[in-house]
């Protein structure tokens, strides 16, 4: 007999993929320049030069045994110190390579962390608005997503919701930043708040409280700032990254765990992570991809377009008569809709080949998102598509 419960998934489709795969489509019909895509996170700039140059050369010079044999199951000894060298330059840490735990993306980052710190009936807190598989993520290790409601204002932490959920059961919190979808960077003060908080949690309950940091943001941020690092804050965290949006790489899947040296248990979580893939059939990233990456790993791709894209809609959007917090980063923007059926709205949208993805996956009601990850003279001609839009079926001038 098949699983009932993954066939139950058939009927819960992401609603980002279907809105892609519909604008492929539409794209057929009338030129995919044509219509206005802001439904997928995909990146729309190369990754550096430096990378493909470096791939050619561990191809063509290489050791081939090397390049194409099995990574050890916790990964290339020299690529994990690379990590760790480059996080310590950076954010002025204290890593080993035994921190760092290479996996297939940021997800296969956040499905290790979350087994490691959890068990089958665990909670987890996480925070609105969130990424919608998180909840597919926390189901599969058999614990219990708990979702804070958004603080709207500027999509910081809701932190009286926060205290007012936590409980002895949670184990592991969370978090996002820069945000998917809104944009927000955590800052600073968030950051020492939330540190603060789960300190004295782990006091009063009597066992350890994780932080996990879903980071692969990092390196998007606006207006000359940086996003403060969140494991300098609090003890028990564990970092988890991916390379999909710094070096343009979503489809090489390349991620990592980095484990604070001051968590608990600290030499042992990267081990446990190499037993975890044993059940998961993970068991590492490809040899030639771990080894490109170390070579450039403080690069990035030209990040510069996508602060472009968000001012010139951050602009029109406000001049429209939308109400929306500017992002501090990423390569979305989540404006409030201009009715409370945020899917009604999108549906509306995509009457203007405006293809729109509704906030209710993302744990918030009434709202939107829009991935400006696409050519910057594509999000100009939106603009007037935006403008006809709001003043049709809603009045707006």
């Amino acid at each position: 007999m098949i699983n009932e419960e993954y066939k139950a998934m058939l009927g819960g489709k992401s609603v980002i993929r279907e809105l892609s795969e519909y604008a492929t489509a539409r794209g057929k019909e009338i030129g995919y320049e044509n219509v206005f895509d802001y439904s997928l996170g995909n990146p729309s700039v190369p990754a550096p030069p430096d990378f493909a140059k470096t791939m050619v050369d561990l191809y063509e010079h290489g050791d081939p045994v090397a390049i194409h044999g099995y990574s050890p199951s916790l990964g290339i000894p020299s690529v994990k110190e690379a990590i760790a060298d480059s996080l310590n330059r950076r954010f002025g840490t204290s890593y080993t390579g035994n921190h760092i735990f290479p996996t297939t993306g940021a997800a296969g980052a956040l499905a290790h962390a979350m087994r490691a710190v959890t068990k089958p009936g665990d909670e987890i807190i996480t925070f609105a608005p969130y990424f919608p598989e998180y909840q597919p993520y926390v189901n599969g290790t058999g614990a219990h997503l708990t979702v804070i409601p958004a603080d709207t204002a500027n999509f910081q932490i809701n932190f009286d919701a926060f205290e007012a959920a936590l409980n002895p059961n949670v184990q592991a919190v969370l978090i996002n930043t820069p945000n998917n979808p809104s944009g927000a960077v955590y800052s600073a003060e968030t950051l020492k708040r939330l540190a603060a908080i789960l300190a004295a949690k782990q006091t009063e309950y009597g066992h350890d409280i994780f932080l996990i940091s879903d980071e692969p943001y990092r390196e998007i941020v606006f207006d000359g700032g940086t996003q403060p690092y969140p494991a300098n804050f609090y003890a028990n965290t564990l970092t988890c990254y991916s390379w999909s949006k710094s070096l343009s790489l979503p489809g090489e899947r390349i991620g990592y765990v980095a484990v604070n040296p001051a968590a608990t248990d600290a030499d042992l979580l990267v081990p446990m992570m190499g037993q975890i893939s044993r059940g998961t059939g993970h068991n590492c990233p490809p040899s030639s991809i771990q080894l490109g990456v170390a070579k450039v790993l403080d690069e990035t791709s030209d990040l510069s377009v996508y602060e472009t894209n968000m001012n010139l809609l951050y602009d029109a959007l406000t001049s429209i008569g939308f109400d929306v917090v500017r992002p501090g980063g990423t390569f979305y923007i989540f404006p409030k809709a201009l009715e409370e059926d945020a899917t009604a709205f999108c549906l509306k949208a995509k009457e203007y080949d405006l293809i729109l993805v509704p906030s209710e996956s993302f744990g918030v009601p009434g709202y939107f998102r829009m991935a400006y990850c696409i050519d910057t003279e594509k999000v100009k001609r939106s603009i007037p598509a935006l403008e006809k839009f709001a003043h049709e079926q809603y009045g707006l001038d």
